[in-house]
């Protein structure tokens, strides 16, 4: 498909707006939700012992693709993050079917998180349903329209307040951490070889392994916002290894003081561990204070993932791979309808009620896509080592061939904890991948990521100069 300047013209975000600590902040935010409730369940289906190995396999994995996006995102600056990278190695298929599972992620977890913001709010206020769902979506789409930087900031703040909760829980409740709390849960009966750390085998630990993901899940997203970055090819790197490092710390506060302080049962059955976690040490205080503060933290997660959902369908749509008006921005440059088709539809999805079902679904299309984005590195490394790479991953290849064993594993993990949920998203992937190969396929505006970047920066040339 030919495409114009005035097609470019029409598409773009603004440059410049965020530095690595607030590219850091869109990371924490993506994920600070996670630290509050969800991740916990995994105790239930492990014990503390085997949910403590799956955590550290996810976080090792986690990690080595952080390393490795790292060095993908500052030599491919472009806003569709996994997506462009996939696209650049993989031709145009492979990086529609990586940028469609991040996108089965990214579209499902807000209208997660919602259903959990409408509980939140009913335990506070007294109110949940359909109109909480629109009333959360309505704000902060609208937010997101006024423009990148102000969106930003605002999650920022928002951020900081869920940040603040998990510090003092941690603070409050490192006097009364016993080990033998970790411990209380009593090997199953009907698991051979069941023991007091691993009290339902090592099944139990392939289980968990979803509810670790939680712990970091959607910290991959911050290069969808490197296009707007000051500096991409430092700052994203940055940005995004900065925000990994202190989810590393959140989850390992959490996940030993909790139960440590409380006991592994308790916290592996709470809808709200660190309030619990709280009240069981006699902190009832604070736990009032922790309780309104995880709203903030479910807020965060939720504002930060409409950004990132935005951009990835800007991206995909400016490419051809969506319908165009998706990618059409404002005055502000912000991406008007990649912001609220998706958050209308979103909606819809939240008034099924069924916010485990859809979180379940959107571990499913994260590990697809961070297989994908781990091969791509590898690729990359492969058929063009010539490229310039600003920032190069530790470990090369072998690290993100370390991320990809282990998302494939994490993959099957959702299938033992949820058949259906893997069912479900393995259908929705495939009708995705259709649309592609019977349409999209044949209205494509370039042939790979850096083609299509480098003609969004002649646009953008030819139109400062006629200015």
């Amino acid at each position: 498909m030919k495409i114009d300047n005035d097609y470019l013209a029409k598409r773009q975000l603004k440059r410049g707006t965020a530095g690595w600590l607030l590219l850091a902040g869109l990371g924490i935010s993506y994920v600070i939700s996670g630290d509050f409730a969800g991740w916990n369940f995994g105790i239930a289906e492990a014990g503390w012992g085997g949910f403590l190995i799956a955590s550290i396999l996810m976080g090792v994995m986690y990690m080595f693709l952080v390393l490795s996006l790292a060095e993908m995102s500052a030599a491919i600056p472009a806003a569709g993050g996994g997506y462009s990278f996939a696209r650049q190695v993989m031709g145009p298929a492979g990086g529609y079917l990586t940028g469609l599972a991040i996108l089965i992620e990214y579209a499902l977890a807000p209208a997660a998180i919602v259903i959990f913001i409408g509980a939140a709010t009913e335990s506070l206020l007294g109110i949940n349903g359909p109109i909480v769902y629109a009333i959360f979506y309505a704000v902060f789409i609208a937010i997101h329209v006024l423009g990148a930087g102000e969106a930003l900031k605002t999650m920022m703040v928002i951020s900081a307040l869920a940040v603040f909760a998990i510090i003092a829980t941690a603070i409050a409740l490192i006097g009364n951490f016993d080990v033998a709390n970790l411990f209380d849960i009593a090997p199953s009966a009907d698991v051979a070889g069941a023991t007091t750390f691993l009290p339902f085998g090592w099944h139990g630990v392939w289980a968990a392994l979803p509810f670790a993901m939680w712990l970091f899940l959607a910290v991959e997203g911050v290069p969808l916002a490197a296009e707007e970055a000051k500096d991409p090819a430092k700052d994203v790197p940055k940005g995004i290894i900065g925000a990994m490092l202190f989810l590393l710390v959140s989850a390992a506060l959490v996940l030993f003081l909790l139960a440590g302080a409380s006991g592994a049962k308790m916290i592996g059955a709470s809808a709200v561990p660190l309030v619990d976690a709280l009240n069981a040490v006699g902190n009832n205080g604070l736990g009032t204070v922790v309780n309104v503060l995880a709203l903030a933290g479910l807020i965060a997660s939720f504002f930060s993932i409409i950004y990132g959902y935005s951009r990835l369908i800007f991206a995909l749509s400016r490419a051809g791979y969506l319908p165009q008006f998706l990618s059409l921005t404002s005055k502000r440059k912000t991406p008007t309808w990649a912001l609220i088709v998706p958050g209308v539809l979103g909606f819809i999805a939240s008034l099924t009620g069924e916010g485990d079902l859809m979180l379940a679904m959107a571990v499913v299309g994260a590990t697809i896509s961070y297989a994908l984005m781990s091969l791509s590195h590898i690729l990359l490394r492969i058929k063009q080592p010539e490229l310039n790479r600003p920032y190069k991953t530790p470990g090369g290849v072998v690290t993100s061939a370390i991320a990809f064993v282990l998302s494939l594993v994490a993959l099957t993990g959702v299938y033992a904890f949820d058949p259906r949920a893997f069912n479900y998203t393995i259908v929705l992937y495939i009708i995705g991948a259709a649309y592609y190969f019977f349409y999209s396929k044949n209205h494509l505006v370039a042939k790979t990521a850096q083609e299509e970047f480098d003609m969004i920066e002649q646009a953008e040339l030819e139109l400062e100069h006629e200015l």
